[in-house]
């Protein structure tokens, strides 16, 4: 039980030592400063759309449809700035108020039908997946105004974009989920939705509200992706939903809601792009890649089902107590 409670509050860290002194050692070149801020230019995307993931997660729900959200949200773009030929900022515009209302979309069926956010954004994401094929048959969108790649590729000093936007949605995280009420009813929906309700939240606003941050968060990081890569794919962003779920759980958050913090979810963030740079530079198989993360998905979710059934066993000890007395 006290390996448990370690692994809860130091287990991430731990586990992000452990690969930044085994990395170094037996992956060439990792320890340069160049390839520091490849990672940190590489996890910045992906961590975006974590903190949306993160608090949804925190708030009881689940979004397994931000990969395809991103890839929509890409060819979207891409369609409005190469073959309409519209404004840079109002193809941002338009590709980011898409992106949010995906997010609410899912939000709304989830409260509205009743149905669990697992089944319904494993059903949006495969919908998704399709519409991102069926806008260009398939095809890449490329060509992006040379103005536009400073956001997936342009750096103000020694620091890279995507870098600032990525801190900037983790200070905004963070507050939100530490410093204002709005956090504070998140962690309460996500522990118990009807208690919550019975306090007065107004559950189904909240749950819309979050996946239309995840939405957003999602739509951002389509925009920084089709920045860097100077395309719109539409298979981009095919490991997300699971990837994401991964860097959370490793970061502290429960898969039931209720727990986690947005700084050890960024740890998890860093984690899995360590771990994918390190295998990388190895020369590690993708297949394999993804069986490790699979296997890490894995684990930390059983942890957090053991912690869970620990703490009910020690509640129904101590009640047991309390009526024998």
């Amino acid at each position: 039980m006290k390996a448990l409670e370690i692994y809860k509050k130091y287990g991430t860290y731990i586990f992000l030592v452990i690969l930044i002194a085994v990395f170094s050692i037996i992956a060439p070149g990792f320890l340069s400063g160049t390839n520091f801020i490849n990672i940190l230019r590489q996890v910045s995307i992906f961590g975006i759309v974590v903190t949306g993931v993160a608090m949804v997660m925190i708030g009881g729900g689940m979004d397994l449809s931000v990969g395809a959200q991103l890839a929509v949200d890409g060819m979207l773009a891409g369609t409005f700035m190469v073959t309409l030929g519209l404004p840079i900022w109002l193809s941002a515009i338009l590709t980011i108020v898409v992106g949010i209302l995906l997010g609410m979309v899912n939000g709304v069926i989830a409260v509205k039908l009743h149905i669990a956010p697992l089944i319904v954004t494993l059903g949006t994401m495969l919908v998704l997946q399709g519409v991102a094929y069926l806008i260009t048959g398939g095809y890449p969108i490329t060509g992006m105004p040379d103005s536009f790649k400073f956001i997936g590729q342009g750096y103000i000093g020694v620091v890279p974009v995507p870098v600032i936007i990525f801190a900037i949605f983790v200070v905004f995280s963070w507050v939100v989920m530490n410093k204002t009420y709005l956090g504070r009813y998140i962690y309460a929906l996500g522990g118990n939705r009807e208690a919550a309700r019975l306090a007065g939240i107004d559950v189904d606003k909240l749950t819309v509200a979050m996946y239309a941050f995840c939405g957003f968060a999602s739509a951002i990081a389509s925009l920084i992706l089709v920045g860097r890569t100077n395309a719109s794919q539409p298979g981009a962003g095919s490991t997300y939903s699971f990837d994401c779920m991964t860097a959370a759980c490793l970061g502290g958050v429960s898969i039931r809601g209720g727990e986690g913090k947005v700084s050890g979810t960024i740890v998890g963030v860093l984690v899995l792009g360590i771990l994918d740079n390190g295998l990388l530079l190895l020369s590690v198989n993708s297949n394999a890649q993804s069986v490790v993360k699979g296997l890490i998905l894995l684990i930390v979710v059983a942890l957090d089902s053991l912690q869970v059934s620990n703490k009910k066993t020690m509640a129904a000890a101590v009640e047991g107590k309390k009526e024998s007395k």
